[in-house]
């Protein structure tokens, strides 16, 4: 079955560039509302890649619908193998259906656009095809951190010729298999070069051993993620020791999978109710998550909110105030952006750390946090590591997204506390959450209403 949405020319992404900019609305009073968010952006790329390399087919219900899981389901077309979508049961959404095939197809051009599970993670499939597959990006996403996995995966027998630049674009010539081995390897500028070899290693000739030299590993919950996606399809990861893991060669079972909520897609509106006083609740929460976004149940109560969960619901309720925190947010720097915004109206400084890694996501969002922020009449100052916000009362002005969903939510999420705050790309936020802006208006429109899609 062909979907529109996976047409390229139908597809959202950086080239929603350009038009009116999106007046951040203003809510009439404490908000009241249920929302349903869309499937999890990491756990249905990591899904859509081990189905593909399964040994029979997969169903993923409930995944994300987005511009990431678009540029990942062309990928996997490209290398031949069989992605369709079927409606799914109830008001869930459509399912994807997976039919693998080995080896992979070669001559095919893959454009990971601005997703960096697509960039981390495909590249490793490519070398399972024959012949050549050419990896490549849009503009704006050609400087984001590769080198590591260039030299990982030739450590491990894949033939990659990247012109001695070290980024992408390159080219897999592909031949069929992986030899696999042990690797050494500096994840620390991203956790997607371990999670993007791990999901391939059961298919090496030898498996993977796979060591991490550098001096910190960012966002540790991603990696036990792709761990726990591994473990539910038959492959058991040993980890020997800190930084360290083993994965035998062996079959990847097909199956049928339930993907969660995307949490840190959540995080934006569980912030608005602290922002704009009331509650949020999000339906589907999880009781157990490897998702980053799951430590909200931890985050936003030390800012000053109440969060409860019952029946599968989380309910954040706005408190007195916001409370300045200083947190290090190493496990969980996706959620950056929202804690900002809620720093920025907290009642004292906060400063945020352990964020160094965020610089090469779509953009350095350390540094567009603090000169949007600056530019609205805010104080914030640029660390090696994160960023400390000093409260100030904040004036009307541009929100740039710099091709970046989280800065363009960040921006809607500022728009609650100051009037005319207007998003240069609201559209952006179509790379993982293609309802965010129809969300957000049911969000402050209807305070009994339901926000879900």
């Amino acid at each position: 079955m062909t979907d529109r949405r996976y047409s390229p020319e139908t597809r959202p992404g950086p080239k929603t560039a350009g038009k009116a900019p999106w007046a951040a609305p203003t809510p009439s009073g404490p908000l009241d509302a249920r929302v349903t968010v869309p499937g999890s952006k990491s756990l249905t790329n990591r899904e859509l890649v081990l189905a593909a390399l399964a040994d029979g087919p997969s169903r993923l219900r409930a995944p994300l619908h987005s511009d990431d899981s678009a540029r990942m389901i062309d990928a996997l077309r490209l290398l031949g193998v069989g992605v369709d979508i079927e409606r799914g049961e109830g008001d869930v959404g459509d399912d994807l259906l997976v039919t693998p095939v080995a080896p992979f197809a070669g001559g095919s051009v893959i454009d990971c656009g601005q997703a960096g599970t697509v960039m981390r993670f495909v590249a490793p499939l490519a070398g399972f095809a024959e012949g050549e597959v050419t990896m490549t990006a849009h503009e704006t996403a050609l400087h984001r951190p590769m080198g590591e996995m260039i030299k990982a995966l030739r450590d491990v027998g894949v033939d990659i010729d990247d012109g001695g630049h070290w980024a992408l674009p390159f080219a897999v010539r592909g031949h069929g298999h992986v030899r696999g081995g042990e690797v050494t390897i500096d994840a620390s500028a991203s956790s997607q070069f371990v999670s993007g070899l791990l999901l391939a290693a059961p298919r090496f000739d030898v498996g993977l051993h796979l060591i991490h030299s550098g001096e910190r590993l960012p966002s540790l919950p991603h990696i036990d993620m792709t761990i726990e996606t591994l473990a539910h399809r038959g492959v058991h990861v040993e980890r020997p020791g800190v930084g360290e893991w083993v994965v035998p060669a062996g079959p990847i079972r097909g199956k049928e999978v339930a993907i969660e909520p995307d949490l840190s897609n959540a995080a934006p509106f569980l912030a608005a109710a602290m922002i704009a006083g009331g509650a949020v609740s999000i339906t589907g929460w999880p009781a157990h998550s490897t998702q980053p976004g799951a430590l909200l149940t931890e985050i936003l109560p030390l800012m000053g909110a109440r969060a409860t969960r019952r029946g599968g619901v989380l309910t954040v309720t706005a408190g007195d105030g916001i409370a300045g925190v200083d947190l290090d947010l190493s496990a969980a720097g996706e959620l950056t952006p929202t804690l900002v915004a809620l720093a920025a109206f907290a009642d004292a400084p906060s400063t945020l750390y352990g964020i160094g890694h965020i610089r090469g996501h779509e953009t350095d969002r350390i540094a567009a946090l603090v000169q949007n922020l600056r530019a609205v009449g805010g104080e914030a100052h640029e660390l090696e590591d994160g960023i400390r916000i000093v409260p100030r009362p904040l004036h009307a002005g541009l929100w740039k997204a710099h091709h970046d969903h989280r800065l363009a939510t960040t921006g809607a999420l500022i728009g609650l506390g100051v009037n005319g705050i207007e998003v240069d790309d609201i559209g952006t936020t179509a790379k993982t959450m293609p309802e965010f802006p129809a969300l957000w208006r049911r969000l402050l429109g209807d305070a009994s209403g339901d926000a879900a899609a």
